[in-house]
Formats: C-alpha cells, structure tokens, sequence
C-alpha cells in the first residue's frame, strides 16, 4: 500500500471519528461546553478546572483540528504521489475545502448559541447546512481513497447486466437522484435525532403521540418525516445496489454489495432505535452506519462513472458466462 493510501485512508477514519464524536457533543448536551467563544474555550487557549462538557466539547475541538492537519498532510502526498489533474489531487483539494467549511458551520454553530438546549427553528436549519456539508467532506474523502486504487478493471466473466450499458449521462442522473435522497435522510434523520434530545420520552406510545400532536415542537413534528424518508430512500438504493451487483466488472460489483448490506444494516438499526427510544450508543452507531452508506454509494457511483471502467456494449456481449 501506498503512502498516500495509508494517509488518505487514516484521514477518512479519523475524521469519521470526530463526525461520531460529534454527535456525542450533541447528545450529551456539551455543544455550550466552552460557552460561545471561538476558537477559545470560555476565553481560555487550554480551559482550567473544565467540568464534564467543557471536557467533552474542548476534545471535539481538539481532534477536528487534528483532522484538519491530516487532511492538508493528505493534500501533500496526493500532490506528491499524483500528477497535475489526476483525481486524487482534487479529491484531497475538495476534502480541504469541505473541512474548512465543517471549521467555519461549527464556529457558526457555537458563536450564535445552537448548541445545548437551543430549540429555535434557526438550530434546524443549522443542523441541515452542517449535516449537508459533513455529507460532502465524506464524500470527497471516499474519492480521495477510492482514486488511488488500481487501475480500472475489465470484465471478468461475471453476468452482465443490463444497467452497464446504460448511457453514463443518464447514470449520472440516476445516481444524482439516489444521492438526493439518502441526503434527505440524513437531514430527517439530523433533525429527528434533535428531537430526540431536546425532548426525549418515557415510551414509543408517547413519543408517536407527540410525533402527531399540532401543539409540539417543530422538531417533534418532523421527526416523523424520517422513517417515511428512510423508507423511501432504502428501496431506491436497494434497486441500484441490486442492479449493480450483477455488474460484469468487479469493484462495481463490490461497492454494490457494499451498498446494499449497509442499506440493510442501518434500516435494522434505525428500527432498533426507534423502539429502544434512541439511547446513545445506537444512535452513534447509526450514524456510522449511515455514512458508511453514503461512502458505498459514492465509490459505487465513481466506479461506474469511470472512464474506462464501464464496460462497452461489445465487451459486455463478449463477456464469457460464469
């Protein structure tokens, strides 16, 4: 393995660690641990006798500029490793963009106090611009790690299916619209797990009860918007993922079954979640889950988009059968 590989694929884990982290904030309540200073904590560089949340914010802040070094250290290798215009270069330059951008949403969202208990309708749109451009960062890491693979593979006798031939403008399209709606999901999901914390419940009976009342919060009343979406999303991504895993050329194959196990996965979560009324623990891992989707995607889409990976209509057709 590489250099740049074990730099691209350290800085994906990590920065998945901070994203978990977090969502720990959040939960926990911490988001205010540091008051509304940045990039100081309580006007402090090292904060001095920190209680709990000052600890546990202090450290989120802490590993995200952490994450930050490694993804200008992976920015190095990438130009180090890759020459002019090669796809890892601007994969590594997108994943610094989108990082300083995640620097500037979490200043925004500490300096105008939309942490904590805030349960303005601002925090809502807050939390789908952050969650938008977590999504994004993801998405520019996976490509950063996925470019340096090996080069494009032909096909291998696997049965050809009838989406490969399918025009890249129109897969472009088709993706494009899977993409939407797993971000949609995320964004439901973001808001409903707000919910959760501003305004948890004894039991499913009386969560569903608030879910439906015209006098709860906004953020109640959406969170019954997520599992509709979660839903609808799952059988879009399901269909893709089941159309690709037939696919006559391996790492379209792999991303696909990537994909549609961790469909699965994070649908046998969220139903876990909804029932045990989201302790933390789930809600962590469904939230790894959740991006572990959106990576599968976003490498399947990049293998199948690939110029050179998707196999020609006369390569399909001379494809031997298994």
């Amino acid at each position: 393995m590489s250099r740049y590989r074990k730099v691209a694929m350290a800085t994906l884990g990590f920065t998945l660690f901070v994203i978990l982290w977090g969502a720990f904030v959040r939960i926990t309540g911490s988001g205010a641990g540091c008051g509304s200073h940045w990039p100081t904590c309580n006007g402090d560089v090292i904060p001095r006798s920190p209680g709990s949340a000052t600890i546990v914010e202090f450290t989120h802040r802490i590993t995200s500029f952490a994450s930050l070094v490694l993804v200008v250290w992976q920015l190095v290798e990438a130009f180090r490793a890759f020459p002019r215009g090669h796809a890892a270069r601007r994969a590594a330059g997108w994943s610094l963009f989108f990082m300083l951008t995640e620097a500037l949403v979490g200043a925004g969202l500490v300096l105008f106090e939309m942490v904590a208990q805030n349960k303005s309708v601002a925090r809502g749109y807050w939390v789908g611009v952050h969650l938008t451009n977590t999504f994004l960062l993801v998405a520019s890491m996976a490509l950063a790690n996925w470019a340096a693979l090996p080069e494009a593979e032909g096909p291998d006798g696997g049965t050809p299916s009838p989406i490969d031939e399918t025009p890249r403008e129109r897969s472009r399209w088709i993706f494009a619209a899977a993409a939407l709606t797993v971000l949609v999901v995320g964004i439901t999901g973001a808001i409903a797990a707000l919910g959760d914390t501003l305004f948890p419940v004894k039991s499913l009976a009386e969560g569903l009860s608030q879910d439906v009342s015209k006098h709860a919060h906004i953020f109640v009343q959406l969170r019954g918007l997520h599992p509709f979406a979660a839903a609808t999303s799952a059988l879009v991504v399901l269909g893709l993922a089941g159309a690709y895993a037939r696919s006559a050329v391996p790492r379209v194959r792999r991303a696909a079954t990537m994909l549609g196990v961790g469909v699965v996965v994070q649908v046998s979560l969220g139903i876990v979640n909804l029932l045990l009324l989201a302790p933390a623990a789930i809600q962590l891992v469904h939230l790894l889950v959740a991006d572990w989707v959106w990576i599968a995607l976003v490498v399947l889409a990049a293998s199948v988009l690939e110029r050179g990976t998707e196999p020609s209509r006369a390569e399909l057709r001379a494809a031997p059968s298994p």
